[in-house]
């Protein structure tokens, strides 16, 4: 029996595990990050696998607005927004509703089916909140679009009042392993990240976490973190892999590999098969050419631009998920 048939039957082997309920072992799961990239195809065609079985070939669409940018007291250091960045990036404060509202509209036009309402900040002031909600309010009952905001830490009454708005989903990443969280910020925790989470989800609202690959972490902590997602049991995972932004602390780091990033978004479809995986910040940079084979293990992107960082045209995504024979998934409210 040749090699490549071994090989084929392992990474079939994991797919079977996960689709029974099953769920892989640290060991597994260093295993498909550590594997020789020439079996990637056959990993990602495993993965491929579980996202068909829950996702069809359909691809989620997602929008981001930067709705405040900079001025953060946070001093996360990966983040060009933070105060300890240098980063030459435009300021200004929370953007009126009119100019979220519009936002909502070129989400549309872009077919997205979520918009992502992000703001900078150790977390939203009730003005701001207040503004949130109003805009809230005006695009629901125009657009049939789901909403998602991602405010900072959140207290459970704020949380309470995003969903009585009509906020359906709320995103806080773990961004890193609980073991290395200090390494990239002191002005939080990473059980301050966890609560704002679980207070998303006490109060209704769906909720999203996910991670940035590539900011010094080991293989293990990123097995470890996607089982801490797991555990979480978050709707969304957003998989971002470190931009290394000049002026910022992280800003010297090497990009992640495209062979590495595609084992992490398979390793991801692994250990939360049924999740949303979203391949998120920095897949234009670190997947590069192999951007597409990213949906065989992902079935959602963002389209357009990050924060202060630019993603690729909206129509190269469209085209994309059509020459890959898959399909844009319509907001279904």
């Amino acid at each position: 029996m040749s090699l490549n048939i071994v090989s084929q039957r392992r990474w079939g082997e994991f797919a079977a595990k996960v689709l029974k309920g099953e769920q892989l072992t640290i060991e597994e799961g260093l295993e498909v990050l550590q594997a020789d990239d020439d079996e990637v195809l056959p990993i990602l065609q495993a993965a491929f696998h579980v996202r068909k079985h829950y996702y069809g070939k359909k691809v989620k669409l997602n929008m981001i607005i930067n709705a405040k940018s900079g001025l953060c007291q946070e001093d996360c250091g990966y983040c060009s927004q933070s105060i300890v960045s240098d980063s030459p990036i435009e300021k200004y404060t929370f953007l009126d509703k009119e100019t979220l509202v519009s936002g909502a509209k070129e989400a549309m036009n872009r077919k997205a089916g979520t918009y992502c309402i992000v703001a900078s900040g150790r977390g939203p002031t009730d003005k701001e909140l207040d503004q949130v909600i109003e805009a809230v309010e005006e695009i629901t009952e125009e657009m049939p679009l789901k909403i998602c905001a991602c405010l900072g830490l959140l207290k459970k009454e704020q949380a309470d009042r995003l969903t009585e708005a009509g906020v359906h989903r709320y995103n806080h990443n773990l961004n890193t392993h609980k073991d290395h969280h200090s390494a990239i910020t002191s002005t939080h925790t990473y059980d301050d990240r966890v609560d704002t989470v679980e207070h998303a989800k006490s109060s209704g609202m769906s909720p999203c976490s996910g991670c940035i690959i590539g900011m010094g972490e080991t293989d293990e902590q990123i097995v470890e973190t996607g089982y801490a997602l797991r555990e979480l049991d978050v709707d969304s995972i957003p998989v971002n892999f470190l931009h290394p932004i000049s002026g910022t602390p992280l800003g010297d780091l090497q990009r992640t590999k495209p062979m590495k990033a595609l084992k992490v978004l398979a390793l991801m479809r692994f250990l939360n098969p049924s999740k949303e995986i979203r391949v998120s910040g920095g897949r234009e940079l670190s997947l590069r050419t192999l951007q597409p084979l990213a949906l065989y293990a992902a079935n959602s992107v963002f389209v357009g631009d990050y924060l202060t960082t630019e993603g690729q045209e909206a129509f190269d995504d469209h085209k994309m998920i059509e020459d890959l024979g898959f399909e844009i998934e319509e907001c279904a409210l």
